[in-house]
């Protein structure tokens, strides 16, 4: 009688170590990895937050991602990407799946719901830069900081929202909007006054800050 094979289960692959794959702990505002090293592995984040920037020729940096618990980063070594484009460090205490980049391309090549639940993130994510360059096209920085706070908060997402939102400064809140510190601070506490938001042990983002952005 034949062994049966066990069938493969991504959630499983995610969060556990193997063949070509380490848990590892960051601590906040360690760097996970740093723009210009050798790209040789892709990263799954568990847990905590992840901040991902990029340093201009001149020394200018801007915030072009911000991760939470379910992405992926790092993944651009699977197109022969060789050094990182950016820096990825962490926001808050993380814990991330790091997986070697043949070990990756191994199980996207033989296991078809893990390159499924891969290409649909992808996907996801392309979308949502394609969202995110109308939004800077189209859209006011009143409004470009609402949704910034609203994908902060994970509304949209699959799952409860998180209502408070980690630790962000208005350095970076105004470096991803593409405005001054000065704007984000008058938005936020127009926010604060109008009840969209709260300063309460943390930042609370409530789901009626959606007006600002459906507000013409």
């Amino acid at each position: 009688m034949a062994t049966r094979v066990p069938s493969f289960d991504p959630k499983v692959f995610l969060a556990s170590i193997g063949r070509g794959r380490r848990m590892l702990e960051f601590d906040k505002k360690q760097a996970i990895f740093t723009q210009g090293d050798s790209a040789n592995a892709v990263f799954y984040l568990q847990k905590g937050r992840v901040k991902l920037t990029v340093v201009s020729p001149r020394g200018k940096e801007a915030t072009i991602g911000m991760l939470a618990a379910g992405d992926f980063f790092g993944e651009g070594c699977i197109a022969d990407q060789p050094l990182r484009m950016a820096t990825a460090s962490a926001m808050t205490d993380c814990t991330v799946i790091r997986i070697e980049k043949k070990t990756m391309m191994q199980v996207l090549h033989r296991q078809h719901t893990f390159s499924d639940l891969f290409v649909a993130y992808l996907v996801s994510r392309n979308i949502r830069f394609e969202a995110d360059l109308v939004d800077q096209l189209f859209n006011s920085s009143e409004k470009r900081l609402a949704r910034i706070l609203l994908l902060l908060a994970r509304f949209g997402k699959e799952g409860k929202p998180e209502a408070l939102v980690p630790k962000i400064s208005q350095e970076t809140l105004a470096e991803m909007v593409g405005t001054t510190r000065s704007r984000v601070s008058f938005f936020m506490n127009r926010f604060r006054k109008l009840g969209f938001i709260q300063y309460n042990g943390g930042l609370h983002v409530h789901s009626s800050l959606l007006n600002i952005i459906l507000h013409d």
